[in-house]
């Protein structure tokens, strides 16, 4: 797949999977950038930047959906 392919896909995947869910508890996501090699970086805005478990909902609700989701996605990490 090629990048462009995926970062269309991640976005979508965000989109419709993700940001719903984020958005029920006064969170959201927004995409920064996925790279060359796969690496989806995203930043968590509202409620859930500062949540205590927000690392929890990286790894769980964000990562684990992208990589399942979008072929090529090797990790996710939170963008600086």
């Amino acid at each position: 797949m090629a990048i462009e392919q995926i970062r269309a896909r991640v976005s979508e995947v965000l989109d419709k999977d993700v940001r719903p869910r984020l958005q029920a508890d006064g969170g959201d996501i927004e995409l920064v950038e996925v790279t060359d090699d796969g690496v989806v970086k995203v930043r968590l805005t509202g409620a859930c930047s500062g949540c205590p478990f927000s690392a929890m909902t990286m790894a769980v609700a964000v990562e684990q959906t992208l990589k399942e989701a979008v072929p090529g996605v090797v990790r996710v990490e939170p963008a600086a």
